[in-house]
């Protein structure tokens, strides 16, 4: 692939694509992407709680993880808890610890990416990314994603040339949607996304 003359986003989706080959390859490090999807109680750390968090292998996705959390405060936003669909009260009642909580995820990222290098990546990114990273620092003093990741609507725009109104997701193209539903589980939504972008990859790295 001559990087000369090719856009930046068909060089990302070929090195995605490749990702499997790049471990021993000139001592390149095999890039591990994880899909990540956030439930919380309002829209930033730590004025309001996160309270699940749902990630896949986006190469692999028997490989899964789910963890609800206690809330840190009160604080919450109506309109955020009526997407959660339950109280505070419940997650207080039934999540886990917040500091057990991330490091499970963490013990778990490890276990995915082995000796690759794991790729934060979700739709809207930003929202998710700033609580994963807060609780990360705040309960364990590091992030194992580093200090960015890939936001798959940025992706789409960059590859389609549409507007970022148009990477809502009930715009995306319809061929580059799985079979998995938008349910507002944490879980359910990081295996949703997950394959949106392996799809996005697969097709960038043919174009």
């Amino acid at each position: 692939m001559d990087a000369g003359c090719t856009p930046a986003w068909i060089l990302l989706a070929h090195l995605a694509n490749q990702s499997s080959d790049l471990a021993g390859n000139g001592g390149a490090v095999r890039e591990v992407y994880i899909s990540v999807d956030v439930e919380a109680a309002g829209p930033l750390p730590p004025t309001y709680s996160m309270l699940s968090l749902g990630a896949v292998s986006v190469d692999d996705p028997k490989k899964t993880f789910y963890v609800e959390l206690k809330p840190v405060n009160d604080n919450s936003v109506p309109d955020a808890m009526k997407v959660v669909g339950r109280s505070l009260q419940d997650f207080a009642k039934n999540g886990r610890d917040p500091k057990d909580a991330i490091a499970a995820f963490r013990d778990w990222i490890a276990s995915v990416a082995k000796a690759g290098k794991p790729v934060f990546v979700g739709f809207n990114a930003t929202f998710d990314w700033a609580f994963v990273n807060f609780y990360f620092h705040q309960y364990l003093g590091e992030n194992p994603f580093g200090f960015g990741g890939i936001d798959i609507k940025s992706y789409y725009m960059g590859m389609t040339g549409y507007a970022w109104e148009d990477t809502r997701s009930s715009r995306i193209r319809s061929e580059l949607k799985g079979p998995s539903r938008h349910t507002h589980n944490a879980l359910d939504d990081a295996i949703e996304q997950g394959e949106v972008f392996r799809r996005m990859i697969t097709k960038a790295s043919k174009t």
